[in-house]
């Protein structure tokens, strides 16, 4: 039996439409954000025990309190799952090419789903550490496959505006974690934040499985790569008019080859394969590596977001030691929700405006950082609170706006079927050396100056180098690649539960 010569794109599933793809996206985007934020809320965050000069203890909340975390501990503790994130995002990226992505993203939400369950169960900070890698592989799916699923199926003239629905998630799902957090912990038990999670991600881990799945631009279907591995392996020694089976034995033009000897010559294919993976993902690495507009792009989000990821861990916290906020969860989550809305959907709707290209999408980003970054400068030098609240709502604003167009140009300055890898590498990157390290080292600063405003000053700064590195790229060729006509990449189709049979009212 040989393979198919031609293969075609299967029609999309019944349960399927753009919108209802929209949404439920959003959803788990939200969710997977909620978790950020309720981690570092004070109920759920809480603090560390505390003695004043009378020699009077007040004992500490939250995983800190229970725990008994350092400030660097507990930042180690919000950046633990970027390891996770940081190892299976390029391997999902790369098992794409060889496993249907939307199958994928099942796959890493039910991970997420089960690692996030452990969150609330850990009886240590080793063991929460752990889990909180975990949830780095779940959510690694999920973030390097969603985006191209949205950007295929996004209408032409409204591709970053869709985008940046689907990233105002971001800070919309941080400040409600925030609120989620703060309401939870101070309520019941931090540990009831975590469960609460676990059950509202159950019904979209399970979804993945049990729907038809989608295909992605780039990467055409093939009914099974075993049976094509298989086929391509042995098809010159099974021919029905030269083989046959004897005594457990395959006879072949007058030779036999045990099972032993097929199985052997199967695992010999399959090292081969997974060397050829290796090569081609080397490969695809070298491609994005000496691509400078993609270099550019991501520098500038590394530096973005290593604000980004310590504002959204130390906000609260820093809010309530130099403005002795009362409800700091409620009023920065109450902050970051209406701008975190508003800027991500501006910054869209207003590349779509100017015409979406990579060369208006730098000049968004490097526009809207500067100017945020002045305000928020100027928000941490005032001392009236109600100042501050002003001016850093109009810095969020504005830093906000960057989401849409830096997502834009990480999926259009790569072939399709690169842009899974270009997610991932995108995503490893600005963590690794974004916010991972900048928790941790926001925590050091601090335990050394010890003075909150001090700190949160230096931090801001570094968006005005944002700003810059983003302004290079104005400047640099850049092409659209996303039409690109090249060979597409074959992926597996595996058999769902519901076969295309889902109710159109689904959603």
């Amino acid at each position: 039996m040989a393979p198919s010569s031609s293969i075609t794109d299967s029609p999309p599933p019944s349960w399927f439409t753009p919108k209802r793809l929209l949404i439920i996206f959003c959803l788990v985007n939200m969710i997977n954000y909620v978790d950020r934020g309720a981690i570092a809320s004070n109920g759920v965050n809480g603090s560390s025990r505390t003695c004043d000069d009378k020699g009077i203890c007040k004992s500490g909340t939250g995983i800190q309190g229970e725990f008994e975390l350092t400030n660097f501990q507990d930042g180690l503790l919000s950046s633990a799952f970027m390891v996770g994130l940081l190892l299976a995002s390029p391997i999902f990226a790369s098992l794409a090419k060889s496993y249907n992505p939307f199958r994928l993203i099942g796959v890493g939400l039910s991970v997420w789903t089960l690692a996030v369950a452990g969150c609330a169960s850990a009886f240590s900070f080793w063991f929460i550490a752990i889990c909180r890698m975990l949830v780095g592989v779940g959510e690694a799916s999920f973030i390097s496959l969603a985006a191209p699923f949205i950007d295929d199926n996004a209408p032409v003239s409204q591709k970053t505006a869709w985008l940046a629905m689907f990233y105002m998630c971001i800070p919309t799902g941080i400040a409600l974690g925030y609120v989620y957090g703060g309401f939870v912990g101070g309520h019941f038990h931090w540990r009831y934040a975590f469960w609460g999670e676990a059950l509202l991600m159950v019904p979209f881990a399970v979804l993945g499985f049990v729907v038809k799945p989608l295909q992605l631009k780039g990467f055409s279907p093939v009914e099974s790569k075993k049976a094509l591995t298989s086929v391509d392996t042995v098809s010159s020694i099974t021919d029905d008019s030269e083989a046959s089976k004897l005594d457990g034995r395959m006879l072949v033009r007058g030779d036999s080859i045990s099972a032993d000897e097929l199985s052997k010559i199967s695992k010999s294919v399959s090292i081969h394969n997974i060397l050829n993976q290796l090569s081609q993902f080397a490969k695809d690495m070298k491609v994005l590596l000496v691509d400078k507009v993609y270099v550019v792009n991501v520098l500038g989000y590394i530096a973005y977001n290593f604000v980004i990821g310590a504002y959204s861990y130390w906000g609260p916290k820093a809010g309530y030691n130099i403005y002795h906020m009362k409800s700091a969860d409620m009023l920065f989550g109450g902050i970051t929700i209406v701008c975190g809305i508003l800027g991500t959907i501006s910054g869209g709707f207003i590349l779509d405006r100017m015409t979406a290209t990579i060369s208006n999408a730098f000049i968004l980003l490097s526009g809207a950082t500067f100017l945020g970054a002045i305000f928020c400068f100027s928000a941490f030098c005032l001392r009236s609170l109600y100042g501050f609240i002003v001016l850093f709502a109009v810095g969020e604003l504005l830093v906000f706006a960057t989401q849409a167009p830096v997502n834009y140009v990480c999926l259009h300055c790569v072939k399709p079927s690169l842009r899974p890898l270009s997610m991932a590498i995108s995503t490893v990157s600005i963590h690794i050396f974004g916010d991972v390290p900048s928790s941790p080292l926001v925590g050091i600063l601090q335990d050394h100056i010890n003075n909150w405003r001090y700190t949160a000053l230096s931090l801001t700064s570094i968006l005005f180098l944002a700003a810059g590195i983003w302004f290079i790229g104005v400047f640099l060729r850049s092409v659209d690649k996303s039409n690109d006509g090249s060979q597409q990449v074959s992926t597996t189709r595996t058999k769902p539960l519901l076969d295309g049979n889902v109710d159109e009212s689904f959603l």
